[in-house]
C-alpha cells in the first residue's frame, strides 16, 4: 500500500540537493555522488530514555520527527536493508529540504528502501515499534500532533496508552489506525461477532476480565489460539493472554475496542442470561436452504426486490411486489449473522467487513424455468446490523414502444415530435423504480436501424440490443463516464445513450453532444417533466443551452394494475370526488374497478403494473419561459396551455376510468400539483373515447 504523507510537497532544496518531490532526480543525484559520509549508526542511535532532541539532534522539549525516523532506521540497518553511510546521506538530503519530510519517505524516494522491504522489517520488529513513531513516519500523523498527544499522556499521570489518547482527541481515526497496524505490522484485522467465539476459551476467565484487558479469544487453529486485541502492541495484554492460554501458541489479531466490547457483552447476554427456547435452528446447511428458498419464492412471487432487515429482536424479510413491500418471513435474531454471511458469500462480498457498506452480485438460476436471474446485492450498515437489499433483474424481452401502455395521441406525439427529430436531448424522468430504463431501451430499440450508429454508456447494461455499441461502466478499472465520453464522440455516433444524468458534468456532456448535432437519450431523477428543466437550471446550466438542446421530457410512474381475475365495478365515494374536484356527473362513461382479492393476486387485488406518462414537448412558448427563468408553476401552465401536455395525475385518472388501475393508486403515487381538467377533456387529449 502506498502511504501518502500529510505534509505538503517540498517547495525546494538547496543547490546541492534535488527536489524531494521528484524521486528520479533524487536517485540521479545519489548515483552522481562520489562519496557518502562514513558515519556509524551507533553514533546517532536514539536512546529511548534520553531527553528528546529536535531536528538534527538539537535539544527541544518533545519527541521529534528525526528521532522517530531513526528508530525505524535502526531496524533497517539491523536487517541489512541499508548501511550507515546510506542513512547518513538520507539524513543530509532530508536536512536540506525546505519542507518537513519523514526520513522513511526520503529513504523510499532515494531508492534505498522499497515499500515491501519496509513492511518486512516492520513486521519482523513489530513488538519493538512505537506506535507514535510509526504513524509519523508513514505520514498518518503530524509530528506536532504526536508532541501534543505525548504532552496529554504526561499530564494524565495515569499511564494512559498513547493509542487511546490519539483516538480520543481525534488525531487519527480508529479504522485508519487499524489499517496501518494490519498492513504495516502484519496483524490480521478481524471484526468478530458472537458466532466467531469459542465458548471453551471464554470459559477460562470471567468475561469482565477480558473486557478490562480489551482482548477476545476466538478459536484454536493448528494448536494456536487466535486472540483479537484492541492494541496488539500492548505487551502486558499479550503476556496475560499467553499466561491464560499457556498450552498453546498465541496468534495476535487486531480488532476495534468497540467490536470487542460488543462481542463480549453479547456473550454475557447469551450465555449468562436465560434464553427462551426457539423453534429456529442455525445449522449451516439449513440456513443455505433457507436462503435458496427465499430466492425461489421471490422469483415465483415476481418480486423486484428482497429486503433483509435486522430489527432489535428479529430478522425481517420483505418482498417488493408490484412496487409495494410485503412481509415474507420473520426469523430469530440469532440467525441474522449466519443468514447475512450466506448472502454475502453468494454475492462475493467480504464477510469479515461489518462496518462498511458493500455491493455484490449473484447469478441465480431459477430451477423451475431454467432461466438465469441477475441479482444486485446492496449491504447497508444499520444500528441493528447489516441490512441487505437484493434487486432481481430478470432478463426479459424488450418491450416495443407501442406496448408500454402509452395512450395513442401521446404515443404519436412521442414518435413524431421527439424520436423522429434528428438531434436534441430526450429526458426520461422519475424516481427510482418507475420503469425509466425500460422506456429508455424501448426508445433506443425504435431508433436502432441500419442507417444509424447508436452508442451507449451505461452503469450497468441491463438489456442487450443487437446492432448497437453498448458500454458498461466500471469505476474499478477507471472506465468512468468522464473517461468514456471522449471516446464515444470519436465513434461517429448518430444517437448517444447516457444511462443517467447524475451531476453537472454529465448534464454538460449531454448538452455538448446535442449541440454538435447528436440525438441524446438519458434518464433523470425528478418528480415531473417541468422539474427536470428546473433541476438543470439548478445545476447552473445556462438557460439558453437548455432551451436550445432539450427536445422533450417524458416523466413516468408505475401504478399497480387491477387483477383481471377478481376485478369488480366500483363507484368513487364523495371523498375521492372531492379530492379530484369532480361531481358525479363529471364521471359519466367511466368504468372504475377495484380488485376483490384472490389467490392469484395474493389477495391484494392487484397483479402487475402499468405505466403512467407525462410528455412535455418544448415548443417556442416553453423555451421562452425557460429563457426567462420562470417558476415551475409558470412553465407548467405554459405547457398545459400550448403543448397539450397531460399531467401524470390526469393520465393516471384516465387509466383508472378505464378500469386499468384504481383511484387509490392514483392518489398514492402521483403528484397532485393542480386540479385535473374534466375527464372528457383528458380523454380527448390522450386520444381515447
Amino acid at each position: 500500500m502506498s502511504v501518502p504523507t500529510q505534509h505538503p510537497p517540498p517547495s525546494g532544496l538547496s543547490s546541492e540537493t534535488p527536489q524531494a518531490s521528484d524521486p528520479s532526480a533524487i536517485r540521479q543525484h545519489t548515483a552522481s555522488s562520489s562519496e557518502l559520509p562514513a558515519v556509524r549508526f551507533e553514533s546517532i542511535a536514539v536512546d529511548p530514555q534520553a531527553p528528546p532532541k529536535g531536528r538534527l539532534g538539537q535539544p527541544s522539549g518533545a519527541l521529534s520527527t528525526s528521532e522517530t525516523g531513526l528508530e525505524i532506521a535502526k531496524f533497517l540497518i539491523e536487517d541489512g536493508i541499508i548501511t550507515d553511510q546510506q542513512l547518513a546521506y538520507a539524513m543530509r538530503v532530508r536536512a536540506k529540504l525546505s519542507t518537513e519530510k519523514s526520513l522513511l519517505s526520503v529513504l523510499n524516494e532515494i531508492g534505498y528502501v522499497s515499500l515491501e522491504q519496509q513492511r518486512i522489517t516492520l513486521r519482523k520488529h513489530r513488538i519493538s515499534v512505537r506506535i507514535g513513531a510509526l504513524l509519523v513516519e508513514l505520514g498518518f500523523l503530524r509530528e506536532q500532533d504526536l508532541r501534543a498527544a505525548l504532552a496529554l499522556q504526561r499530564e494524565s499521570g495515569q499511564g494512559k496508552k498513547l493509542g487511546d489518547i490519539l483516538l480520543e482527541n481525534h488525531f487519527i481515526e480508529e479504522n485508519k489506525l487499524l489499517e496501518v497496524l494490519a498492513d504495516q505490522l502484519g496483524f490480521p484485522q478481524v471484526k468478530p461477532d458472537l458466532s466467531d467465539v469459542d465458548r471453551k476459551l471464554m470459559e477460562k476467565a470471567n468475561p469482565n476480565w477480558f473486557l478490562q484487558r480489551h482482548f477476545l479469544p476466538l478459536r484454536v487453529e493448528n494448536n494456536q489460539v487466535l486472540v483479537a486485541f484492541a492494541d496488539p502492541l500492548d505487551r502486558r495484554a499479550r503476556q496475560e493472554a499467553a499466561w491464560l492460554f499457556s498450552a498453546h501458541d498465541l496468534v495476535p489479531l487486531i480488532a476495534s475496542k468497540r467490536v470487542i466490547r460488543e462481542t463480549i457483552e453479547a456473550y454475557k447476554r447469551h450465555y449468562q442470561e436465560p434464553i427462551a427456547p426457539t423453534a429456529q435452528v442455525d445449522d449451516t446447511s439449513q440456513v443455505i436452504k433457507l436462503v435458496d428458498t427465499m430466492l425461489l419464492d421471490a422469483v415465483q412471487a415476481r418480486a423486484s426486490d428482497i429486503h433483509v432487515e435486522p430489527m432489535r429482536n428479529d430478522l425481517r424479510i420483505r418482498f417488493r411486489c408490484d412496487g409495494v413491500l410485503e412481509v415474507y418471513k420473520t426469523l430469530d435474531k440469532q440467525l441474522a449473522a449466519t443468514f447475512v454471511n450466506r448472502i454475502k458469500i453468494l454475492g462475493k462480498a467480504d464477510i469479515a467487513e461489518r462496518r462498511r457498506h458493500q455491493d455484490g452480485h449473484i447469478a441465480f438460476e431459477d430451477f423451475n424455468t431454467g432461466r438465469m436471474i441477475d441479482i444486485r446485492v446492496s449491504i447497508y450498515i444499520t444500528v441493528h446490523g447489516e441490512k441487505i437489499v437484493l434487486r432481481l433483474l430478470r432478463r426479459t424481452q424488450l418491450v416495443p414502444l407501442d406496448q408500454i401502455r402509452m395512450f395513442p395521441r401521446t404515443l404519436g406525439r412521442f414518435y413524431e415530435d421527439v424520436l423522429d427529430l434528428p438531434s436534441g436531448i430526450i429526458l426520461i424522468t422519475g424516481p427510482t423504480g418507475t420503469g425509466k430504463t425500460t422506456t429508455l431501451y424501448s426508445a433506443v430499440n425504435y431508433l436502432n436501424s441500419i442507417d444509424r450508429c447508436v452508442t451507449t454508456a451505461e452503469d450497468p447494461v441491463e438489456f442487450i440490443i443487437e446492432g448497437i455499441a453498448q458500454c458498461s461502466l466500471n469505476p474499478k478499472i477507471d472506465l468512468t463516464f468522464e473517461t468514456t465520453l471522449p471516446h464515444i464522440m470519436r465513434q461517429d455516433p448518430d444517437v448517444i445513450v447516457l444511462g443517467e444524468i447524475r451531476d453537472r458534468f454529465s448534464a454538460e456532456a449531454a448538452i455538448h453532444a446535442a449541440l454538435t448535432g447528436h440525438k441524446v437519450l438519458t434518464t433523470f431523477h425528478t418528480e415531473d417533466s417541468t422539474g427536470a428543466l428546473l433541476r438543470l437550471m439548478n445545476m447552473n446550466i445556462e438557460t439558453f443551452l437548455i432551451a436550445s438542446t432539450v427536445v422533450a421530457v417524458l416523466a413516468q410512474r408505475l401504478l399497480r394494475q387491477i387483477c383481471p381475475h377478481c376485478a369488480e365495478p366500483y363507484q368513487p365515494n364523495s371523498s375521492e370526488l372531492q379530492r379530484l374536484g369532480y361531481k358525479h356527473h363529471d364521471l359519466e362513461g367511466a368504468a372504475f374497478q377495484q380488485g376483490r382479492g384472490c389467490p392469484l393476486c395474493r389477495h391484494t387485488g392487484y397483479q402487475g403494473r402499468i405505466g403512467v406518462f407525462e410528455l412535455l414537448v418544448l415548443n417556442l412558448a416553453v423555451k421562452d419561459a425557460v429563457l426567462q427563468k420562470c417558476t415551475a408553476h409558470a412553465i407548467r401552465q405554459v405547457s398545459l396551455e400550448s403543448t397539450g401536455m397531460v399531467t401524470l395525475l390526469e393520465d393516471g385518472l384516465a387509466k383508472a376510468s378505464r378500469g386499468e388501475t384504481t383511484l387509490a393508486e392514483t392518489f398514492r403515487y402521483l403528484p397532485r400539483l393542480e386540479k385535473p381538467r374534466p375527464l372528457a377533456e383528458i380523454k380527448r387529449l390522450v386520444g381515447i373515447a
